[in-house]
């Protein structure tokens, strides 16, 4: 009975990561949508109902500590725990970087942003994230490898958005002092939202290795 009740608990563990990381997943395509139409209420909204994640991520640190102290897991089961708390600080890193670029939606005065497609780029991280939570659920090892080449994929178009939006910046001639502040403004929120799209990839990839490491105790992503 009480083997029963601990791989029901390890079970539950998994659930629960999982559904954490369809809200967070969730959360970043309201983001996304929001930042692209410029649609202040899903902005508003989304950066109102943070603590939604922050809950479920306390609730599932109390389900690792549990299991820590009262099962005292070892081997696989010890990097199972170990991993999925891990993955949830993950989560929980993702959803703060949503309300990130929510909070660029409601700081811009339009949704038009200089040389760059914010929600082609974005999309291109979330689906990462969802590759690394899908291989997590799959206990795949090798989308766990290619997850981590795609990452590079990532950073090389941040970049080259990074350098289009600088190009913007410098060929667009402001007609008054305020025209210039609002460019100057509109093009910083813009590297910041790149910065924070490719954080979240990274965040992708620190999820692969925690699942590899789960698999197969390899540390080579990490």
């Amino acid at each position: 009975m009480a083997r029963e009740r601990y791989r029901d608990q390890l079970d539950t563990l998994r659930g629960d990561v999982l559904s954490m990381a369809a809200l967070v997943t969730d959360r970043l395509e309201t983001a996304l949508d929001a930042l692209e139409s410029g649609d202040h209420d899903r902005a508003r909204e989304l950066v109102e109902s943070d603590d939604a994640v922050n809950e479920r991520y306390l609730d599932i640190e109390r389900e690792c500590i549990d299991l820590f102290a009262l099962q005292q897991p070892v081997a696989t089961d010890l990097r199972f725990v170990a991993a999925s708390f891990k993955i949830c600080t993950d989560l929980e890193r993702v959803a703060d970087l949503a309300v990130n670029l929510a909070e660029y939606t409601l700081a811009a005065d339009d949704a038009e942003f200089p040389g760059v497609d914010l929600r082609e780029t974005g999309g291109v991280a979330a689906e990462l994230l969802d590759d690394a939570v899908t291989a997590y659920a799959e206990e795949n090892a090798w989308a766990c490898h290619e997850i981590a080449d795609t990452d590079d994929e990532l950073d090389a178009l941040c970049e080259r958005a990074g350098r289009a939006v600088l190009h913007d910046l410098v060929e667009t001639e402001a007609t008054t002092a305020r025209a210039t502040d609002r460019l100057v403004e509109t093009v910083f929120s813009v590297a910041l939202a790149l910065r924070d799209i490719e954080r979240i990839g990274d965040h992708a990839v620190n999820i692969a290795a925690r699942t590899l490491y789960m698999l197969e105790s390899d540390e080579s992503l990490i």
